[in-house]
């Protein structure tokens, strides 16, 4: 298996490339791993690569929060120095910091 080295990191504030929408990574997986279902659903001209990290992220746009699950290639980093609203944020990080939150929870 080749390894593959995330570009971003847990608590980091990013964006979506395309879509209105920004979130602080919390989890983030080497490849594709979800469902068959949910990869389906992206119209195939826009179908990320499947062998690339994917990030989980708590998100938020103009009109609601939720959680995304989102390829690399498809974020950039938020450079707006602007925290985040989303009511899940400080079940698991401390506050925002120069750009990123810090994990409050020990990871395993």
């Amino acid at each position: 298996m080749d390894k593959r080295n995330a570009k971003y990191h847990l608590g980091q504030v990013v964006r979506h490339r395309k879509h209105p929408f920004r979130g602080v990574i919390f989890d983030v997986d080497p490849a594709f791993s979800n469902t068959e279902e949910w990869y389906d659903a992206i119209p195939e001209e826009s179908r990320p690569h499947r062998d690339q990290p994917f990030y989980h992220l708590l998100a938020e746009n103009d009109e609601s929060f939720y959680v995304a699950y989102v390829s690399e290639q498809n974020l950039v980093l938020d450079d707006s120095g602007q925290p985040l609203e989303h009511p899940d944020l400080h079940e698991l990080f401390g506050d925002f910091r120069e750009g990123s939150y810090p994990l409050q929870i020990h990871m395993n």
